[in-house]
């Protein structure tokens, strides 16, 4: 055979086994599906804000693939639980990276947690979408690999003094904060705002992640007298601190940041939940004049018949469905570098009800902070548009 036809046979025979075994474009893709994973608290104290985040993704990609996907390609999420604990998710983003191969990470919740597993992330240089966090310092512009949606907790500790000192006439604050770098996060950010307008907090109470052990916080900031107390911590301490405080007749006003998890806060306060305040970093999910809301609910059902929508799934379906429309921009060439540089480049997102922005040195796409008021029978009603 001469040499001219061997090398066309060889090409032609190389040609044939790439068709029958194509080359994956990145790590996580497929010629037919994409691999995102998520490490969050799907157990313990925090749990209903994992399993939100989940759901809402979920409902997302779920919605997507219905469609026939992206490009051809259908959405995977591989959910491993981290306890809320963050020696545990450094386990668990290692084996997503590692051993599952993921195209990248979605949904992480907490900030001790990702202030263990971003650093990470950012080393491999896989996308980290959506973290259920306020925290500042995700929104480093030297991050090219985050992406954040929600607002900062600073947003929401200024929007929570402006409706408390601002508009109400309240000057005794006091501060009941989870002892990690979340909670002095918050504390951060409510010594500021008090600042500000020249008040300092009357008391400061603490207590530890993944307990409950608020009576002695609680004893501390009651001596203050406080008018309001805010709250920086997980549903399950925080309803057994204004459950304790209501069984001894403190009355002060309480406000919770979004992290609390408003639902799973509402439900466990029952009727001691009446008047407690919770920022929001997400729209109303119950306004059904929003296609946007509209779309999500229709999702969720579709995902879970039984599930009830809330803001911690439809920040997850936000998160989703911009993950989705960003792979939809960066096309079927897709490698993790192309699909981040489409919100550096191209980075405005309209969903019809809610739009993210980001740019080149900004990774956060909202910046709308919400007050919301649980009511007498645990539903959420709006106290205020703070922007």
């Amino acid at each position: 055979m001469k040499r001219s036809a061997r090398t066309l046979l060889l090409s032609t025979i190389t040609g044939l086994l790439l068709a029958a075994h194509p080359v994956a474009a990145e790590t996580g893709v497929t010629d037919n599906t994409i691999l995102f994973g998520q490490a969050a608290a799907l157990e313990g104290p925090a749990s209903a804000l994992g399993l939100g985040m989940k759901k809402g993704i979920e409902a997302a990609f779920a919605e997507a693939n219905a469609k026939g996907g992206v490009s051809g390609r259908t959405l995977e999420l591989v959910s491993y639980d981290d306890g809320y604990e963050p020696n545990k998710s450094i386990t668990q983003v290692k084996k997503l990276i590692n051993d599952d191969k993921v195209f990248g990470l979605i949904g992480p919740v907490g900030t001790p947690t990702t202030k263990a597993t971003q650093p990470i992330a950012t080393a491999a240089k896989v996308p980290f979408i959506g973290p259920f966090t306020g925290a500042g310092f995700l929104r480093d512009p030297e991050l090219g690999n985050v992406i954040n949606v929600r607002a900062t907790y600073a947003a929401e500790t200024e929007a929570w003094i402006r409706h408390l000192h601002d508009e109400l006439g309240m000057n005794k604050i006091a501060i009941l904060y989870q002892d990690d770098g979340f909670g002095r996060v918050g504390l951060s950010g409510v010594v500021a705002a008090l600042d500000k307008r020249g008040l300092s907090l009357v008391a400061e109470g603490t207590y530890q992640r993944n307990t409950t052990a608020v009576k002695t916080a609680l004893l501390k900031i009651r001596k203050a007298k406080p008018e309001a107390v805010v709250m920086v911590g997980a549903y399950r301490p925080i309803a057994e601190f204004i459950q304790v405080a209501d069984s001894i007749d403190f009355e002060a006003k309480f406000v919770n940041i979004s992290f609390v998890g408003s639902k799973a806060l509402s439900s466990a306060l029952g009727s001691t939940g009446d008047g407690v305040i919770v920022s929001q970093v997400v729209p109303f999910p119950w306004d059904e004049t929003s296609s946007l809301i509209q779309q999500y609910q229709a999702a969720l059902k579709a995902v879970d018949a039984s599930a009830e929508p809330g803001f911690v799934t439809f920040e997850g379906y936000i998160v989703g469905r911009l993950t989705v429309m960003a792979l939809e921009r960066t096309g079927r060439n897709l490698t993790r570098k192309a699909f981040l540089d489409t919100f550096w480049t191209n980075g405005t997102f309209d969903m019809g009800g809610v739009e993210l922005s980001f740019s080149k040195g900004d990774s956060q796409g909202m910046d709308d902070v919400f007050l919301t008021e649980i009511q007498s029978d645990g539903s959420f009603a709006p106290v205020a548009n703070t922007n």
